[in-house]
C-alpha cells in the first residue's frame, strides 16, 4: 500500500492506524506534510493508538493549528476594521470562513492568506482602504499588475508590512476570463452570517466554491487537501438539510459549475468514501486521470508523474483564458524570464 493510499485511508476511517508500521508511518507522514494535511490527520488521529513519536507530533500539529486559526480570524478582523470607516462589506472564503464558521474541515487546517470576496463596485475602495490601513503590494511588476486588473477574478496580492500577513481580495471566484463564470453578485447577496459577526457563504455556494477552487482553477496542486474540504462541507452540510444535495445541484447549475461539483463529489467518494445521493455516482472516463493526478506523490513525498502534471499545468491555463490570449500570456512571461 503506497503512503498517500494510507493517508486517504486514515482519513477516511477504512485504515486502522494501529496496523501501520515505522516505515509507513514515516510515508504517511511525509505525504501529509506535503499535500498540507499533517494537522488534520493529527485532529483526525486524535487519541487512536500510533508510536509515541507520532503521537508528540501529532499534539504539535494540533497547538499549532489552534494558533493558525487564531491568526486566521485576527487577521479577518484587522480587514473588517480597515474597511469599517467607509462601510464595504465583504465575504470571508476558504479556510478562514471555515474557521470562522466552526466547520470540520477547519479542524487542524493550516490557514495560509486571508481571502475575501467583496462586490465589484467595492473593489477600488477596498484597494484603497487596505492599502491605507498598511498593507502593500507583493508584485510590483507592472505586467503582473496588469495581468491580474484585467484578467483574474482578485486584486494583486497584498502582504501587511508589519504583520507580514498576505490578502487576497476577490471580486468573484474563478478568472474574468473562464470559460465558466459564476454570479459574484448572487454569492454576496445570498451570504450568511456566523457568530462573530463575519460573512460567508452559504452552504452550496461554499461547495460550489470548494469544487470550482479543486478542479477549475488550478492544476490540482495540492489537491488531496482541497478534496477533503469538499468531502467534509457536503457530508456535513447534508447531514443538517435533508435537501442539501438537491440545492447543491440547482446552485451548480446556476452558476455554470454542474460539470465541476458533480466530479468532486465522485472524486470524494473515490478516495475519502462519500455518501452521494442517488443520481450522483455515475462514473467518467476521465476520473481515472484526476485520482491519478491526485495521488502522484511517492513515499517521501515528492512529486511523480510529471508528465501528467504538466498535462493538468497545461489544462489549468486552458481553462482560464482563450487560446489566443494564453499564447501571448505564456510568450511574454517567457520573455520576461
Amino acid at each position: 500500500m503506497s503512503a498517500v493510499t494510507a493517508l486517504t485511508g486514515l482519513l477516511a476511517g477504512r485504515s486502522d492506524p494501529a496496523e501501520l508500521s515505522p516505515r509507513a508511518w514515516d510515508g504517511v507522514i511525509s505525504v501529509a506534510r506535503a499535500e498540507a494535511l499533517l494537522g488534520t490527520l493529527a485532529h483526525r488521529l486524535e487519541g487512536a493508538q500510533v508510536p509515541p513519536s507520532v503521537a508528540a507530533l501529532f499534539a504539535d500539529q494540533r497547538a499549532a493549528s489552534a494558533v493558525a486559526r487564531a491568526q486566521a480570524l485576527w487577521e479577518a478582523e484587522m480587514a473588517r476594521r480597515a474597511f469599517a470607516g467607509v462601510g464595504v462589506e465583504f465575504v470571508l472564503l476558504k479556510g478562514t470562513a471555515y474557521a470562522a464558521a466552526g466547520l470540520s474541515c477547519a479542524e487542524g487546517r493550516q490557514i495560509g492568506d486571508l481571502d475575501i470576496l467583496v462586490p465589484w463596485h467595492d473593489i477600488g475602495r477596498a484597494e484603497n482602504e487596505l492599502l491605507e490601513a498598511g498593507w502593500e503590494w507583493v508584485k510590483p511588476d507592472a505586467y503582473d499588475d496588469a495581468y491580474y486588473r484585467e484578467h483574474m477574478h482578485e486584486l494583486p496580492p497584498l502582504i501587511h508590512k508589519a504583520r507580514d500577513r498576505m490578502i487576497d481580495v476577490h471580486h468573484t471566484i474563478l478568472p474574468r476570463t473562464h470559460r465558466v463564470t459564476p454570479k459574484p453578485l448572487i454569492l454576496v447577496a445570498d451570504a450568511v452570517t456566523v457568530d462573530g459577526g463575519f460573512a460567508v457563504l452559504c452552504p452550496a455556494d461554499m461547495a460550489c466554491h470548494c469544487a470550482a477552487h479543486l478542479l477549475a482553477d488550478g492544476d490540482l496542486q495540492g489537491g488531496l487537501r482541497n478534496l477533503w474540504d469538499f468531502h467534509c462541507l457536503t457530508r456535513d452540510f447534508a447531514a443538517a438539510d435533508a435537501d442539501f444535495w438537491e440545492r447543491l445541484d440547482a446552485r451548480a447549475v446556476r452558476h455554470g459549475l454542474k460539470g465541476v461539483v458533480r466530479r468532486a463529489a465522485r472524486l470524494a467518494r473515490d478516495i475519502y468514501g462519500a455518501a452521494l445521493p442517488e443520481g450522483w455516482d455515475g462514473d467518467r472516463p476521465a476520473d481515472i486521470w484526476f485520482r491519478r493526478r491526485l495521488f502522484a506523490r511517492d513515499d517521501w513525498g515528492r512529486s511523480t508523474h510529471m508528465l501528467l502534471q504538466q498535462a493538468f499545468y497545461i489544462r489549468s491555463h486552458w481553462l482560464r483564458m482563450p487560446p489566443l490570449m494564453l499564447s501571448r500570456h505564456l510568450w511574454t512571461k517567457w520573455r520576461r524570464r
